[in-house]
């Protein structure tokens, strides 16, 4: 997923359509001066609507639209005949996508499943005509309803991305080259911070021709929740991972203290973030022997679990799909 084509956020005017008005009307032959009212309804005008489509990753395609109308529904005609309803504007979005009142910030829906469809906003409905106000004692009504007005306002689309296992650790900390290892993506990888400046998708092969979907977020620093660093723009991706993967290199100063600031950064930005499963891996291990292996280990987090890997050699790879695999079962 190149950098330049990956848009998690989009601002845009929606405005579905108005209602068509009810017309006024009597009808008229050749074989009838006055007759009675046959004004036919409005039709409903087109409303705005977005569905989920799995072939999406990214909302780019809506990066420069930023204004999307519906149309009106027409106006009734006479012998009671509806107007033609106003066609709706349907918009595909990937899988997690937010729908959000941009002025306050209200959630109004998620779309998480293929095909999903879910009104964002509904289309005015059309004004009766005039013959369903006809009474016994009124059988000439010269009024009709008018149409609804539309519903228009900034909306905002967020993308959660959807993935079984989350990368969260410091820049540096391996998470592409991870990345680049288990599955055929290939992240940008440098040794400098925030090499990776968008989220990155990967699919593991695993056993039995069974794989699951792996998302390198880009590196969390100290105040990320504040807005430090990239702040939270990407700390909501992490939201949808079904398993969080620490990853924090063997030569750091204190793993255990690492460990403690990335989850407290993750605890500050959404709680709940703390009751996903999570499992620790140590990575750099081609870098130290068995021995200083030994000693890392006194320094682990306590009551997690924990594993020592290396992108470079291979080692404990598989061990940790293996440890992946089981959690998401």
């Amino acid at each position: 997923m190149a950098e330049s084509n990956f848009v998690d956020y989009v601002k845009i005017f929606f405005r579905s359509g108005k209602g068509g008005g009810g017309s006024v009307h009597f009808h008229r032959d050749k074989l009838t001066a006055k007759g009675g009212p046959d004004g036919g309804d409005g039709g409903a005008g087109g409303s705005v609507i977005l569905r989920g489509n799995s072939q999406m990753w990214t909302l780019l395609h809506l990066k420069y639209k930023k204004h999307i109308h519906c149309e009106d529904g027409a106006n009734g005609d006479a012998t009671n005949k509806t107007g033609r309803n106003g066609k709706s504007e349907v918009v595909d979005v990937p899988l997690g996508t937010v729908a959000r009142d941009a002025e306050t910030g209200e959630f109004i829906f998620e779309i998480t499943e293929d095909g999903q469809q879910e009104v964002l906003m509904p289309g005015g409905r059309g004004g009766l005509g005039n013959w369903h106000f006809k009474t016994a004692t009124k059988q000439t009504p010269y009024y009709a309803q008018p149409g609804e007005d539309g519903v228009e306002g900034w909306r905002i689309l967020e993308l959660k991305v959807l993935a079984d296992v989350g990368l969260v650790g410091f820049p540096n900390a391996g998470k592409s080259t991870l990345l680049s290892v288990v599955s055929a993506a290939k992240p940008e990888i440098a040794d400098y911070p925030f090499t990776t400046l968008v989220p990155n998708l990967g699919i593991v092969k695993y056993r039995d021709y069974k794989s699951f979907i792996i998302a390198d977020i880009p590196g969390i620093i100290e105040g990320a929740s504040d807005g430090k660093g990239l702040g939270t723009r990407f700390l909501r991706h992490i939201e949808r991972n079904s398993v969080l993967l620490f990853m924090i290199p063997a030569d750091c100063k204190n793993i255990r203290n690492e460990f403690n600031i990335l989850l407290n950064e993750l605890k500050r930005y959404n709680s709940e973030l703390l009751f996903k499963k999570r499992l620790v891996a140590i990575t750099k291990a081609d870098i130290i022997d068995s021995e200083l292996m030994d000693m890392l280990k006194q320094d682990l987090p306590e009551g997690e679990d924990c594993i020592f890997i290396s992108s470079v050699t291979g080692f404990q790879i598989t061990e940790l799909k293996d440890k992946l695999w089981n959690m998401l079962q």
